[in-house]
């Protein structure tokens, strides 16, 4: 078959397209025949060396959809035939994968392959960030960063319906469009304005309840600053690099904050809660309460340029490998 191989950490010339024998599945493992594949953040962390990986060489990729081709040992509730997606699976930049069936559910047959690799990973994250980290009510006014991007347009769609206000930043005017498009109440361009100062208007100096960053480094500071009292800082990517050292009593002097980085995997470690959250995304997506814009689709061999454009912040939604 053919893969995504990264033999030596570096940019995204490291990207081998390559044939590759891939064994059985083993007990617990479902080979899943991938019919797209999600390109997220993660994939250039370890492929950067940021996040080491278990071993090199090694594919990158954390999710897809696809039909089960076979079934290893132990394996109940999947058969050949059945469509499926995962997230949180590493080697997903192939032709074929051996996913642990703890991580593997069922497709309906409503949502197209494209539509379930480009939501697993991403939608699995809003909802961790919206239902289980802080849990967002109507009433509350959160602040999304990167609003036009993956997560950032399902954490739109989804916090709006349920009943928040939706503070977007993007980084032009076009990504400003999309955003409203998904549902932002408000949205700042922080390219061409300071963002803290703008919530501070837009919620007539009392901050928001909660900010969701997956900016990092350039963002941190207004981030804190676009709080209110006892405001929750959610920090869950560092596309702009990571936040350096601070100082925790910064929380206390900025209004007693909250600060947390979870982490999709912690989320995911017992079954029952991937079928939970996994349920609650495919709910939403469903029933049309939630679109993932696939707004590139690239094919598997050309890997290194979905992630030069995400690297240089070029997309918008969601991109997937076809392969």
């Amino acid at each position: 078959m053919k893969a995504i191989r990264v033999h030596q950490h570096g940019g995204p010339d490291v990207l081998a397209y390559e044939n590759v024998e891939l064994g059985n599945p083993g007990p617990g493992e479902v080979r899943v025949r991938n019919r797209a594949i999600g390109v997220n953040f993660v994939d250039i962390y370890l492929r950067r060396g940021s996040y080491p990986p278990p071993q090199l060489p090694f594919i990158p990729g954390k999710e897809g959809a696809g039909e089960v081709i076979a079934v290893g040992s132990g394996v109940e509730g999947f058969k050949p035939g059945d469509r499926v997606a995962y997230a949180e699976a590493l080697g997903a930049y192939a032709d074929e994968h051996n996913v642990p069936a703890h991580f593997l559910v069922h497709l309906p047959d409503g949502i197209d392959f494209e539509t379930g690799a480009a939501m697993m990973l991403k939608g699995l994250t809003a909802q961790y960030l919206l239902r289980r980290t802080f849990r967002v009510k109507a009433g509350h006014t959160i602040l999304v960063h990167a609003a036009a991007g993956g997560v950032g347009l399902i954490l739109t769609q989804w916090a709006k319906h349920l009943g928040a206000t939706v503070i977007g930043t993007v980084g032009s005017p076009e990504k400003a469009e999309l955003a409203r498009a998904h549902g932002a109440d408000h949205v700042i361009d922080y390219s061409a304005e300071d963002f803290a100062a703008r919530v501070r208007e837009i919620t007539k100096g009392e901050g928001a309840d909660v900010v969701y960053d997956g900016i990092g480094k350039a963002t941190f500071e207004g981030s804190l600053d676009s709080l209110r009292p006892f405001g929750h800082f959610v920090s869950f990517g560092a596309a702009s690099g990571p936040i350096p050292p601070f100082d925790i009593t910064t929380l206390a002097r900025k209004g007693s904050l909250y600060a947390t980085w979870p982490l999709l995997p912690a989320h995911l470690s017992r079954r029952e809660d991937v079928t939970a959250m996994s349920k609650d995304l495919l709910d939403v997506v469903g029933s049309g309460v939630v679109t993932i814009p696939v707004h590139a689709r690239l094919p598997l061999a050309e890997a290194a340029e979905a992630h030069r454009r995400l690297e240089d912040r070029q997309t918008t939604g969601a991109m997937v490998l076809l392969p």
